[in-house]
């Protein structure tokens, strides 16, 4: 794609803008970044755009940012934003950032979405296909932003890529090789009118420009994604913990089969996967699925499988203090994920809940946090709605902080314990995101 000489104004100056800000450059095009959040909050952002000589805003949606060519949305952007329904108006180009980097990406795409699982999904699959001899590697919604490394990948390489809802909402061209949905659940609803079928519809986006040539997985044990599928061209697998498939991946006598035209092509022990859990096994057999479409070597993901430990921030031990456990699990950003964590433990749980609410349920967990928490501390813009919610329920206090909370929970709970950050929200009223959430979090529990 030739962009040299034309304007670009690029939405949101954190990790996918200044991707896409340095991208643009380098292909000789004119970015002007913008950002309606404070300097405060955006100081590292600030500093790398000045001395890359990219010109910006902070503060504000100036009218300035309209005098384009192109706009580029970051995916902490909402769609039906002002500033993208008036450029809409003007009859601006708006593409998300996804979008834009993978005008310069040679290599082959691997794009993976669903509500819960995408993270672990990406690490595992970019990890296994490197453990396959391939180069490979993973961006997206997770660690780099696409635009940072779109343009390094070769033809003979690969990218494990994290992709959400939002930014499936504004691609035109967008086309992975390999497309994977893992799940849908409710969760987004806020930025989608509170209908999960507009929100459904806009995870299926992630197939909408493949061809005969391309490859659809999917998960069949997902109800409303199943429910909602569209028409395609791709060639389908799926992968079931219910029900035989005859292409794709099953469980059959404790094992993980894969099988295409009900012939077995690649078998392991459910125990041969080191991360635990069903919603694992189901990651690990997307992964397996995209790995024998490329025809690699079964010892070989065998062996990828046994060795992957999992990612930051999703239920990670981060330290025992006087026999209590502290896990981080800011990835949970929704209730589904809250369920997953919750499960994990046998263990007494004082749960730390609470960020910017998605227009969550919490009728959904009330039975199992009956059951299994101790305490909740509720925290961020939430805390009210998730206090109001549970106070009768279960002891449930609101706290300011972080630092707040683990000071009252090294206080209150006994050897045998957890305390858990699985705040079913997103960060963005506190933190920059869910890693900077986790991350806040650990320092202070490894200061103790």
């Amino acid at each position: 794609m030739n962009i040299k000489g034309i304007k670009i104004s690029i939405i949101g100056a954190a990790r996918s803008g200044i991707g896409a800000a340095k991208l643009a450059v380098k292909f000789g095009a004119i970015p002007f970044v913008t950002d309606s959040s404070s300097e405060e909050k955006l100081k590292g952002s600030i500093e790398l755009l000045k001395n890359l000589n990219i010109d910006f805003e902070i503060g504000q949606h100036s009218s300035r940012v309209y005098e384009c060519d192109l706009m580029v949305v970051s995916p902490g952007v909402p769609s039906d934003a002002e500033v993208i329904k008036i450029a809409l108006s003007k009859n601006i180009k708006v593409i998300s950032e996804i979008e834009f980097a993978s005008w310069f990406c040679k290599g082959t795409i691997i794009g993976i979405t669903g509500t819960n699982g995408k993270t672990t999904t990406t690490s595992l699959c970019g990890y296994l296909f490197n453990e396959c001899k391939v180069k490979t590697y993973t961006a997206g919604n997770i660690g780099l932003a696409f635009s940072e490394i779109a343009d390094q990948v070769n033809e003979n390489e690969f990218v494990s890529l994290e992709i959400s809802s939002f930014q499936l909402d504004l691609i035109d061209k967008f086309a992975p090789k390999v497309a994977m949905i893992l799940n849908i659940t409710p969760d987004h609803l806020n930025r989608y009118e509170n209908s999960l079928e507009k929100y459904a519809l806009s995870k299926q986006r992630i197939y909408k420009n493949q061809t005969e040539n391309d490859f659809l997985i999917l998960g069949a044990d997902s109800d409303i994604l199943t429910k909602h599928l569209l028409e395609h061209k791709s060639k389908t697998f799926w992968f079931s913990m219910k029900e035989k498939i005859s292409n794709g991946c099953w469980i059959k006598n404790d094992k993980v089969v894969y099988s295409t035209d009900n012939e077995e092509k690649f078998s392991c022990n459910i125990s041969d996967i080191f991360i635990r859990g069903e919603h694992n096994i189901q990651n690990a057999m997307a992964v397996i699925i995209a790995a024998k479409i490329f025809d690699f070597d079964n010892e070989k993901i065998l062996n990828a499988l046994r060795s992957f430990k999992g990612v930051e921030h999703r239920l990670e031990f981060v330290k025992e203090i006087e026999g209590i456990k502290f896990i981080n699990d800011s990835k949970a950003t929704n209730i589904d994920s809250v369920i997953v964590a919750l499960k994990s433990f046998d263990e007494p749980i004082f749960l730390i809940l609470g960020g910017l609410d998605k227009g969550n349920d919490y009728s959904t967990i009330e039975d199992l946090v009956i059951q299994k928490v101790k305490k909740i501390y509720a925290i961020g813009s939430s805390a009210e709605k998730i206090f109001n919610y549970f106070h009768n329920k279960v002891k449930t206090e609101i706290r300011k902080d972080l630092e707040e909370v683990v000071a009252s929970a090294l206080s209150e709970a006994r050897a045998g314990d957890v305390v858990l950050l699985s705040p079913a929200c997103a960060s963005f009223d506190m933190f920059e995101n869910y890693e900077h959430r986790g991350k806040v979090f650990k320092e202070i529990v490894n200061r103790i």
